[in-house]
């Protein structure tokens, strides 16, 4: 197996198995040798799989014996310990076009995960709408937000995340 087919396989473990009993619903760990049985992997292999992951989605604990993903968990019940800072002025969303009549009625919702991911950049929003159709992006008032009694989120790699976000709070951007 091809170690992409094997981060693909890790991102499924970790984030989706309909049956997670591999994972600790408490900050989503699962331990690393279950995980290198499973995916038949080296350390070596999994360690490259982290560290060369361009969205970060995986880390280890301070032990290097757990691993989890940082975000994206369509697993009920899983809760990760992230951080509440101050967010900057926007954040943003990117979508498809074809969403977004949808998106302008009922507001972004996390669909089918437990979160809706929030981009710290419209350049990696940009290709995260690219994944999905003619992209769009939504420009998200991200501090009027929580000043209006919202919560927002971040992952360790650097995601923000809430539980939705109403069309009030944000602008489409058409590219």
């Amino acid at each position: 197996m091809s170690l992409e087919n094997a981060s693909k396989r890790l991102s499924y473990f970790l984030r989706h198995c309909a049956e997670p009993r591999y994972i600790d619903l408490n900050g989503g760990w699962a331990s690393v040798d279950t995980m290198l049985q499973l995916l038949n992997l080296t350390r070596e292999e999994l360690d490259h799989i982290v560290a060369e992951d361009s969205k970060k989605r995986y880390s280890y604990d301070a032990s290097g014996t757990r691993i989890r993903a940082n975000q994206g968990h369509s697993i009920p019940g899983v809760e990760l310990n992230m951080e509440k800072p101050e967010p900057p002025e926007y954040l943003y969303h990117g979508t498809a076009t074809r969403f977004l009549d949808a998106i302008m009625q009922e507001g972004l919702k996390p669909m089918s995960r437990q979160w809706v991911h929030i981009s710290p950049d419209f350049a990696t929003a940009v290709k995260v709408a690219k994944r999905h159709g003619k992209p769009v992006v939504l420009e998200i008032r991200a501090r009027q937000f929580v000043a209006d009694g919202h919560e927002l989120y971040r992952s360790e790699n650097g995601v923000w995340q809430a539980k939705a976000v109403a069309p009030e709070y944000f602008v489409v951007r058409e590219l």
